[in-house]
């Protein structure tokens, strides 16, 4: 099985995320980790993993990107926006599998939203299957920069294995 886990991060929080997610899917599976600047085709992928940082309750617009940029002492991560890739991916889906997560603050998500979310639903509309529900990382904001809170990264490795096995009873079904 191969895999792809395309992020978008400002600080660095949502990539370090995608990494402990790829190290969680990685004795299932062959795993990319691609930032979504260097995105090239998703069509060899079996399994798609999404996410993105929560900005205004949803995927970040260029406004949130500004003002993280701003805030970002090095720098933001990448300039390109779930938001914008996920429109170019019009018939790639194959009916392929997919899951999502999101970076955002503890606050409950019906107060922040969910990027995770809110890229699931764009993704089930291009016929992408969900294969587990989108699923939230937590990060702190009493620093300069937002920061994972401890323990994040542990859970981000459980959920990329727990994605891991999940599709592997897929396939042998």
């Amino acid at each position: 099985m191969r895999a792809m886990v395309v992020y978008e991060s400002m600080f660095g929080n949502t990539e370090q995320v995608a990494k402990a997610v790829a190290d969680g899917l990685a004795p299932n599976a062959e795993v990319d980790v691609v930032n979504i600047d260097d995105v090239g085709s998703v069509a060899e992928a079996d399994l798609l993993v999404v996410g993105g940082p929560t900005h205004v309750h949803g995927m970040s617009w260029p406004s949130s990107r500004t003002e993280a940029g701003r805030q970002a002492v090095e720098g933001v991560r990448s300039t390109k926006s779930l938001r914008d890739w996920v429109g170019t991916l019009d018939g790639v889906s194959g009916g392929n599998p997919v899951a999502t997560f999101d970076t955002r603050i503890g606050q409950p998500r019906w107060l922040t939203g969910s990027a995770a979310m809110s890229v699931a639903r764009k993704l089930r509309r291009l016929g992408f299957v969900p294969l587990a529900p989108s699923e939230s990382f937590l990060v702190r904001t009493d620093k300069q920069e937002p920061v994972l809170r401890d323990g994040e990264l542990a859970r981000a490795r459980d959920w990329g294995a727990l994605l891991g096995k999940e599709f592997a009873r897929l396939e042998k079904a």
